[in-house]
């Protein structure tokens, strides 16, 4: 039961901290799967973001599904998604009228202008660990290798993310 409990807090947490979504809580998510209950390492953890990216539909609740599983069984499964949403859920129900009364308010505004800056550096700082983790795994030549591949395909070429997350799994399967 206490397994359950901490697969709860792990996702909550980051939930009611993640401000503007799933891509807002994944350092928070890796904070705590990783650092905290050290179910993962830094390796794992981008191996399942980078199979959640690749998959349809909100990333925090693939990844605490995925997560969940791999720790708690399906019964962990559904705790990490249900805990995923829930702070949204209860939010939402709680502060409805509010949240419609104040919408145009400008220090709700300025508020989200705010916050956007810190999730663009949390960002940064979990990509620069992945860059130097993948480096420590895969060496140098390879990692080169994927980070141009990945930034011309996408920035230059214009190819859906999902296909060149395909192409690094297949990258790996093969050469390395």
């Amino acid at each position: 039961m206490i397994l359950y409990w901490k697969i709860f807090l792990a996702f909550f947490i980051p939930g009611i901290l993640g401000y503007g979504g799933g891509p807002a809580s994944i350092p928070l998510v890796e904070n705590e799967v990783v650092k905290r209950y050290e179910w993962m390492s830094v390796q794992e953890f981008s191996e399942v973001l980078a199979l959640a990216n690749s998959l349809p539909g909100p990333i925090a609740t693939k990844m605490a599904g995925y997560i969940g599983y791999e720790v708690g069984g399906i019964f962990g499964a559904v705790v990490g998604v249900f805990a995923t949403v829930a702070p949204s859920l209860i939010i939402m129900i709680a502060l409805l009228g509010v949240l419609y009364k104040y919408k145009d308010s400008p220090k709700v505004k300025r508020l989200t202008m705010y916050v956007r800056p810190v999730i663009a550096i949390l960002l940064g700082l979990m990509a620069w660990r992945f860059f130097f983790e993948s480096y420590d795994g895969i060496g140098i030549i390879h990692t080169i290798i994927l980070v141009v591949a990945s930034y011309v395909l996408i920035e230059r070429v214009k190819v859906h993310p999902a296909f060149v997350i395909v192409g690094a799994f297949v990258y790996g399967g093969f050469l390395l």
